[in-house]
């Protein structure tokens, strides 16, 4: 059997890459569904004749729903730990494809967001507890591959909406829960095997990298408090690009949507390679210089984007752009866990949930921006974002264990 009960019996030294592919896989099939809902941005607002503020509203129920309360739910997924919690949340994406497919009013569509939502919600924190207790050693290597999953997620789904939904308008997004049902179907495996893992004593590997002194809880909690501000940042500028950048590029550069649903893609695959440098470098060479080089390093890549005149120089500058920021993820989110090691559901939901939904609202309001001012306003200001990146020069100097 795929995930058998040897397997949950491993020591902590080893790393069960079946199980981290399966959450990898899980988590790309989740994302991609969550990114086909901004690509469809242009589709929406056409059909509805929809406002930028009744699409920034949108994103604010979607954040609310699959970000905000996820810390909620990490503190209930630190407690309780069952094998059908997984594929329980998959069922409510499911139940929000097929209502989002037959909406006609602008009603519907907040319903079925708010549905796939919660379903994101409750996937998050647990197959990140998963993620850890798979790791083994690798704790580094674990994030990075899990959440490459979830970069690649966001990547395919405005591809998949390109090429499936625009064509055929938004009835083919019923096509969705077919990944819906295939994600459901692995993750009652891997909820069973979670379970049986930590049945079997299986404990989270100890940190590989621990701070230069020690430090009391409170200022622990600061670092996590700045570690989240810079993810924050971090988020924020992703967000407004996901949401408003296939706008930009269709108001500045006369693009169809079809061909700025492509550069969309473009932008956010590249998120997938950086991820995957980062981990690595933050593993070998320390996580500090790889946040701050991140988040501050980008800032003068963002601030000269929206003043390029040259479509295909736009394109590479997002690029860059998006491999140089996706590098400090996993850093932020394994600096954290080191500093936190016992609440890896709240910092999970903290970091993958509520940094994401207060980006997603901060981009909600991006929507009055673009309405009054023009769509170009909203890159502009959020170019800035990166700036904050200079907080991580406050953040401890950690050794590695050996």
């Amino acid at each position: 059997m795929l995930f058998s009960k040897a397997q949950a019996s491993k020591t902590a030294g080893d790393t069960a890459f079946m199980i981290l592919f399966a959450v990898c896989f899980c988590h790309l099939l989740n994302d991609t569904m969550q990114s086909m809902l901004p690509a469809i941005y242009p589709l929406l607002k056409e059909e509805l004749n929809l406002s930028f503020v009744e699409i920034g509203l949108l994103t604010l129920n979607l954040q609310i729903t699959s970000s905000v309360i996820q810390p909620l739910v990490g503190i209930y997924a630190d407690k309780h730990h069952h094998s059908w919690q997984l594929a329980v949340g998959m069922l409510f994406t499911f139940t929000g494809i097929f209502i989002l497919s037959m909406a006609t009013s602008y009603a519907m569509v907040m319903l079925a967001v708010a549905l796939m939502g919660c379903g994101s919600s409750i996937f998050h924190p647990q197959a990140s507890q998963v993620a850890q207790v798979a790791a083994g050693s690798r704790k580094g290597l674990a994030q990075s591959i899990f959440q490459v999953g979830g970069n690649g997620g966001y990547a395919i789904g405005p591809l998949l909406a390109a090429l499936i939904i625009i064509p055929h308008g938004l009835h083919a997004v019923r096509w969705f829960a077919i990944i819906a049902v295939v994600a459901s179907s692995v993750l009652y495996y891997v909820g069973r095997w979670h379970v049986k893992a930590l049945a079997n004593h299986r404990k989270v590997n100890a940190v590989t990298w621990s701070t230069a002194k020690t430090y009391a809880m409170r200022w622990k909690i600061f670092f996590v408090v700045l570690l989240f501000i810079l993810m924050f940042s971090k988020n924020f500028y992703t967000a407004s690009m996901t949401n408003y950048y296939t706008f930009f590029l269709i108001d500045k550069f006369g693009v169809t949507v079809q061909t700025s649903q492509y550069c969309l893609f473009v932008f956010l695959a590249s998120q997938v390679v950086g991820t995957l440098v980062g981990g690595w470098i933050g593993d070998n060479y320390g996580r500090k210089s790889v946040i701050l080089f991140s988040i501050f390093g980008a800032a003068p890549f963002t601030i000269a984007l929206p003043y390029l005149t040259n479509l295909w120089a736009t394109i590479v500058l997002s690029v860059v752009i998006g491999m140089v920021m996706a590098s400090a993820f996993s850093a932020i989110l394994v600096f954290a866990t080191d500093l936190m090691p016992h609440h890896t559901g709240i910092v999970a939901g903290l970091f993958y949930g509520l940094s994401f939904g207060a980006a997603g609202v901060g981009s909600a309001l991006f929507g009055y921006i673009a309405d009054a001012w023009g769509i170009d306003s909203v890159l502009k200001i959020s170019t800035l974002l990166p700036l904050i990146g200079i907080g991580a020069v406050f953040l401890p100097k950690m050794n590695k264990e050996k």
